[in-house]
């Protein structure tokens, strides 16, 4: 394993300026300024219906996996019903005894309700495949169970209870939008196919209570949505602080340890990268002779410094101390070493005024390296520049 020393190279810096716009540009109509495009109230409003009955149901496995649960127990529940009501149809006397068709309606429901389990729910749930599940099995049994109590005998027949079960159990899956949608078209399909031409006192009752319960749901999904919410903000605020340095603000050991792992394999499949472990020089001087607090001062300032350097896609990250690494993408016209050398030169500038500069080693990102190893070698290339008087950048061959 041998060193190299690198030349502190520094490009001339770019004094050209833009003052045309691009041609494209130029040919472009231009708007008046200040004017901005609006699309028409139909275009808004179909956007947000879409967006207020399309939420996404679930972004990570333990989401997706509570949802498939939601599921399994409605092909139960849904049993249950089904073969409640063929044992209703079959012992007791009312107009739909004995009724061909109440029955087929049951046994279609048995028979094709267990096949939702043969999709791939834990996938749907991500995206719109699942509201759109919840709605259409809704409709089809509101369906179902407003076409039995009309051949039950109307509004006389128990078997409309069920849409209170079916929009209850829905309505866990419903944004509120979702929920008022469901309600309000099973509320008038309710009044459309059994009440009408009549209209029953009783009828009406019926029709009150389940706007009313269409209301009492919205607003408990309204309510079970905003908690989720907040406890999703949470965990992602947690995540953030337990991924973050909290001097610098920038990602900690923990945060780089896991790109980095992702970077290896990636490396795999063509995309290559390097590592860069950043000691600074003279640090210590610093705290002894400004205090700590101007310590933590320059560290904040190199932090900000290095990640200037770099691109937004690349990682810097403090391990700890006076210590910082950086996970940077790099091709055949921009290695490794340009990278180091422009951190090399970044905290020179910002250490300038405390005589601070950093000793920086660089490793190349291997297919099938061990992340420790990975880092032991840029560990050893940093020593090597901090025992070779520091201010300079070596890297070693794996």
């Amino acid at each position: 394993m041998g060193g190299v020393g690198i030349k502190r190279v520094i490009p001339p810096a770019d004094r050209t300026t833009v003052t045309e716009p691009l041609a494209g540009d130029r040919r472009a109509p231009r708007a008046p300024a200040g004017a901005a495009v609006r699309p028409g109230w139909v275009r808004r409003s179909a956007t947000a219906l879409r967006a207020g009955l399309y939420r996404p149901l679930a972004e990570d496995d333990a989401r997706a996996a509570y949802w498939v649960r939601h599921v399994r127990y409605g092909v139960v529940l849904t049993e249950v019903a089904a073969w409640t009501v063929v044992g209703y149809t079959v012992v007791t006397h009312t107009p739909g005894r004995h009724h061909t068709v109440i029955l087929a309606l049951a046994g279609l429901a048995i028979v094709a309700v267990p096949a939702l389990l043969l999709l791939p729910l834990a996938a749907m749930m991500r995206d719109s495949r699942g509201p759109t599940l919840f709605y259409a099995w809704n409709v089809a049994t509101a369906v179902l169970v407003i076409v039995g109590t009309r051949l039950d005998g109307g509004s006389t027949s128990p078997l409309d209870g069920l849409l209170f079960l079916t929009l209850t159990y829905m309505a866990v899956a419903y944004s509120p939008c979702g929920v008022v949608a469901m309600g309000t078209v099973m509320t008038g399909s309710y009044l459309l196919l059994v009440e009408l031409p009549g209209v029953s006192t009783s009828g009406l009752f019926f029709l009150a209570i389940l706007a009313s319960l269409t209301m009492i749901c919205a607003m408990a999904s309204a309510n079970s949505w905003a908690a989720y919410d907040r406890q999703v903000e949470l965990i992602r605020a947690q995540e953030i602080l337990a991924a973050t340095d909290p001097l610098t603000g920038i990602p900690n050991r923990r945060a780089f340890t896991e790109r980095l792992t992702a970077a290896v394999a990636d490396a795999a499949w063509g995309h290559p990268s390097v590592v860069c472990l950043v000691d600074l020089d003279g640090f210590k001087a610093v705290n002894d002779a400004d205090g700590h607090a101007a310590g933590d001062a320059l560290l904040t300032a190199v932090g900000a410094a290095l990640g200037a350097a770099v691109r937004e896609t690349d990682t810097v990250a403090r391990l700890g101390g006076d210590e910082f690494a950086v996970l940077a993408d790099v091709s055949a016209g921009f290695r490794g070493e340009a990278v180091a050398e422009r951190l090399r030169a970044a905290v020179a500038r910002v250490g300038a005024s405390h005589g601070v500069t950093a000793s920086v080693g660089v490793a190349e990102v291997e297919p099938g390296d061990v992340v420790e190893d990975l880092m032991h070698r840029a560990d050893a290339a940093m020593y090597r520049s901090k025992s070779s008087g520091g201010d300079r950048v070596t890297a070693l061959s794996s």
